[in-house]
């Protein structure tokens, strides 16, 4: 924890704002748009990382999420899914929305790398 708060916390306040986060990440060098994925990760620090909403991690919120005590990979990945695949963010995915998105699913291990698609008719 100490390590990764010396690494990420450059102004040396004690504290991990978002823009060390994103950061510790991502190095615009001169892009004017952001990939998605980076877009993707300033919600997660605002909706999940941040929980205190005061804009930055403090310690306990730092090893909350470099060592989260009760994550659930499972639970993450299907998460993941439904994050990155419900277009019309109904909470719900149609087939659409799923074949749409059918590299995401084959290549996540919450489908058995696609193995679980095939085998429903649903």
């Amino acid at each position: 924890l100490q390590e990764t708060m010396e690494d990420i916390d450059k102004n040396g306040d004690g504290f991990i704002d978002l823009e060390e986060y994103i950061g510790d990440m991502y190095s615009q060098d001169g892009d004017a748009d952001e990939p998605e994925w980076v877009k993707t990760e300033r919600e997660q620090f605002v909706e999940f990382r941040d929980k205190n909403q005061d804009g930055k991690m403090d310690k306990e919120e730092t090893k909350d999420w470099i060592l989260p005590s009760d994550y659930d990979h499972a639970e993450a990945e299907a998460r993941h899914l439904v994050y990155e695949s419900d277009q019309d963010k109904d909470g719900k995915l149609t087939r659409e929305e799923i074949v749409d998105k059918s590299d995401l699913f084959v290549g996540s291990q919450a489908t058995d790398f696609g193995e679980a698609l095939v085998r429903h008719d649903e």
